[in-house]
């Protein structure tokens, strides 16, 4: 007999099988796709506005969005650009919430998403502790406080514990290490201590089934240290670094349980990636020589 499912059970589903980088310093709006081996395809071309310093998470158990970003010369932006269950970038949607850019983004809740932070010149150029939180549909909503969490901009953003996420490290001013969580209802909660090397504009990604990493970033100094993330919350202590010490780089899921850090800046734009296996192992630099080299770009699952 087929066994009995109860109404309204919530059936976890398993990670997401491809990923998508896009945007970056230029700046440029084209995208990469990533495969479920974690092979970084040739560059699609842009259809959303090109900008850097945009965020992007998981929406739906299957799709994507990216967000928010700077245009040189134009300013901070709060437009946004959904990703389909297979990899399609759709036009811009008219901004919601502060324009701002050099924040970060998850997932939560297991098919919704959270953007949060950053830097802008509303209300006075500055650090921000908003957030946006983003339904199942991809709908982005207007901001909401995030005061139990430090301003700050360049944090990293990874999904955790199968419907919670954690923002992590970035620079208020100074260097930080300290992180907040988010429920699976996408409240943030107050800081938790730093644990490892304050820093900012690294990347972040989950891998195994609940678990995410931390890793790169600058801390006045380009760095290639990683911190893994259990499945409560916690972030262990540094881990030395694989592959090419960098800043500004994007990382996401792909294969269902692994992960992949890719592009970023060394003192010069880079197209190198590493990918993070099922355990939180990353692996040396592996040339990403079919996309174009750049940084402060973002990344997300889908599929």
């Amino acid at each position: 007999m087929f066994p009995i499912i109860p109404a309204n059970t919530l059936v976890e589903e398993a990670g997401n099988d491809e990923g998508i980088f896009g945007f970056g310093v230029g700046p440029v709006g084209m995208t990469n796709l990533v495969s479920n081996t974690g092979v970084v395809s040739e560059d699609v071309a842009a259809v959303g506005t090109a900008r850097h310093g945009p965020m992007a998470c998981e929406y739906g158990g299957d799709k994507g969005i990216f967000g928010f970003g700077l245009i040189d010369g134009t300013g901070e932006q709060n437009i946004t650009n959904k990703v389909s269950d297979a990899g399609v970038v759709a036009s811009d949607t008219a901004g919601v919430g502060m324009a701002r850019n050099y924040g970060a983004a998850c997932d939560y809740g297991g098919d919704k998403g959270i953007f949060g932070f950053g830097v802008s010149s509303d209300g006075g150029y500055g650090v921000k502790n908003v957030t946006n939180l983003v339904s199942n549909t991809g709908v982005v909503a207007s901001d909401q406080a995030a005061t139990t969490g430090t301003a700050r901009q360049g944090p990293m953003a990874t999904e955790y514990g199968e419907d919670k996420g954690i923002f992590g490290y970035g620079n208020t001013g100074s260097y930080v290490s300290l992180s907040n969580l988010v429920s699976n209802s996408g409240v943030v909660a107050t800081d938790v201590t730093g644990v490892g090397t304050d820093r900012a504009w690294g990347a972040a990604c989950k891998y195994g089934e609940d678990t995410g990493i931390f890793g790169y970033g600058n801390t006045g100094s380009y760095v290639s240290l990683s911190n893994l993330v259990s499945n409560s919350g916690v972030v262990a202590s540094d881990v030395a670094g694989v592959g090419t010490a960098r800043k500004g780089l994007a990382a996401c899921e792909y294969g269902g349980d692994k992960g992949i850090f890719g592009f970023g800046n060394d003192g010069s734009a880079l197209a190198v990636t590493n990918l993070v296996s099922n355990t939180g192992v990353v692996a040396e630099d592996q040339a990403a020589t079919t996309g174009t080299a750049r940084h402060v770009l973002a990344a997300c699952s889908f599929n």
